[in-house]
């Protein structure tokens, strides 16, 4: 696919960036203060951006002498640390792709992106909390022996250890890469169980940068997300490529986020209803949190009683619309009318344009809802797969986001709907066709059906309504223990399970979802956390 015909130039020192690394260079004269925090179980860590740079430039000359030259695809799944920023600079630096993988990825997963993408290498930690990446490395070693295994630890037989790299003279100029080149590709699940490679170029990235930078401005950002979330890799370049100050936490935790908020007098963060549930409970305990005006949420419902919660404290929430694929479509402001905070995700993004249209393609009446059809500057440039594009664009060039949503006369935005079929659990989307196919592995399901149950904290919940043989164990317990068998992210495991005698269908014999979901909401004191039978 084409790149969409607008770019947003980001200037530094006198010229126009169009590449991550040029405007890496740039960033200093726009940087508010230039140094982000890193805080995790070993305390705070500083890290300036002429440190960042002269380390990625190290860092890129070391991968050079691996033989990975510009184009290549290099995986990283890493937490949010020092390390982390300086790979992905010196990746932008060395004008190889990067390729951010969520940490809960392990086998049939890891192995599928791995395998798709064509990676030559990958960035892994020694260690990391409780995730087991001895044992993932040890698998990789096997399935993928011609992987280059790079560890920011100490480094085991035929791995070869960061800071041997980073020992490296510096890389002297950034590779000679265009704005359209591919700067990112990260996979991202859909509406079938094979996670989608969506690449991102330079000139895509740069623009949601810019276009954030000037709405937002230098606020002093707390950055929750992991480095494997487009959300996170955002996070990460709008340090290093436009200077945002920013303190980073290598996972959540609501005391840490509030002692670093009232520490450095954080402005402004982002996340889902359980960050900022979570965060004002730890903040009671006589944390002060007033620096924090500036609350950005994806395209979820906040409860109106936290809504409520956050005004009395000063705080202005408000929501914002993308995916992967266009990271921001439409974005709210603090500034924006509390009705409109509430009930719309903002305005169009600038350069940004969508259509709604209906089942035919044809654009509905103004306030009526629609499949959201985009296009603008920040959208990617296409799959990995370009089997995949025709899927996903129209001929003339728009995005079928497979989202509904309401247009207003004043240019919000409001998402109703989605067609896509799938599960936003604390920000990571979820397959329902995935957990479906795994389930219809486990002796005893004759039929499964997957939807998302609502949840107040993490937005919504895997809720599994099964058609079962007489005598199958489908406990809750029963069917844990075959995801964990599984090797997927246990986020995927079914939190939900209720046996039911029929599923709704339609005349063809298509399960009817919508039907499901009014069970579960028609329902809501029923255990979510034991098998119950509808």
């Amino acid at each position: 696919m084409p790149p969409w015909p607008g770019t947003f130039a980001v200037t530094g020192a006198g010229e126009s960036a169009t590449t991550l690394a040029g405007a890496m260079l740039g960033a200093p004269t726009r940087a508010r203060a230039a140094t982000a925090v890193f805080a995790d179980a070993r305390g705070d860590t500083p890290l300036t951006h002429a440190d960042m740079v002269e380390q990625a430039r190290r860092l890129a000359s070391g991968l050079a002498a691996l033989g990975l030259v510009a184009g290549d695809i290099v995986a990283v799944q890493m937490p949010t640390r020092p390390a982390t920023m300086v790979i992905h600079a010196a990746l932008a630096w060395a004008g190889l792709v990067v390729l951010p993988i969520i940490h809960i990825y392990e086998g049939a997963e890891l192995g599928f992106v791995l395998r798709e993408s064509g990676a030559k290498a990958i960035i892994t930690p020694d260690s990391w909390r409780a995730v087991d990446f001895a044992g993932r490395r040890a698998w990789l070693a096997e399935a993928f022996p011609q992987l280059i295994r790079i560890v920011d630890g100490a480094g085991g037989e035929g791995e070869v250890a960061l800071a041997s790299l980073l020992a490296q003279p510096p890389h002297a100029a950034p590779a000679a890469v265009a704005a359209d080149d591919p700067a990112m590709v990260i996979y991202t699940s859909g509406t079938t169980s094979r996670p989608k490679g969506v690449r991102h170029s330079h000139a895509s990235l740069l623009a949601e940068l810019t276009v954030d930078a000037i709405a937002r401005g230098q606020l002093l950002t707390l950055a929750p997300w992991p480095p494997g979330h487009v959300a996170g890799v955002l996070g990460l370049l709008r340090f290093a490529a436009m200077g945002q100050a920013s303190i980073y936490l290598d996972a959540w935790d609501a005391h840490v986020a509030a002692r670093l908020i009232e520490q450095y007098r954080v402005e402004a963060t982002s996340g889902t209803p359980f960050h900022i549930t979570t965060l004002l409970d730890a903040a009671a305990d006589g944390r002060d949190i007033s620096s924090l005006r500036d609350y950005m949420a994806g395209a979820t419902m906040i409860p109106p009683a936290l809504i409520d919660r956050c005004e009395a404290l000063g705080l202005a929430t408000y929501r914002c619309y993308g995916l992967s694929e266009h990271p921001t479509i439409s974005c709210g402001s603090p500034t924006d009318p509390l009705a409109k905070r509430l009930g719309t995700d903002g305005r169009l993004n600038p350069g940004v344009e969508v259509r709604l249209v209906d089942d035919d393609g044809r654009d509905v009446p103004q306030g009526q809802p629609g499949e959201i059809w985009s296009r603008g500057p920040d959208r990617f440039i296409g799959y990995h797969d370009p089997s995949r594009d025709a899927e996903a664009f129209t001929a003339d060039g728009w995005l079928r986001t497979g989202d509904v949503g309401v247009l207003d006369a004043e240019g919000f935005l409001a998402i109703t709907d989605r067609k896509k079929d799938i599960i936003i659990r604390g920000g990571e989307n979820i397959a329902s066709r995935e957990v479906e196919d795994i389930l219809s592995t486990m002796p005893g399901v004759r039929e499964a059906a997957v939807v998302g149950a609502p949840d107040a904290a993490l937005g919504e919940r895997v809720a599994a309504f099964i058609l079962a043989e007489p005598g199958a164990d489908l406990s809750l317990a029963a069917v844990a223990s075959h995801f964990a068998a599984s090797r997927v992210a246990r986020q995927k495991t079914p939190e939900i399970v209720r046996l039911v005698d029929e599923l709704p269908r339609n005349t063809a014999g298509k399960v009817l979802k919508a039907p499901l979901r009014a069970m579960l909401a028609s329902a809501p004191d029923l255990p979510q956390n034991k098998t119950s039978k509808t």
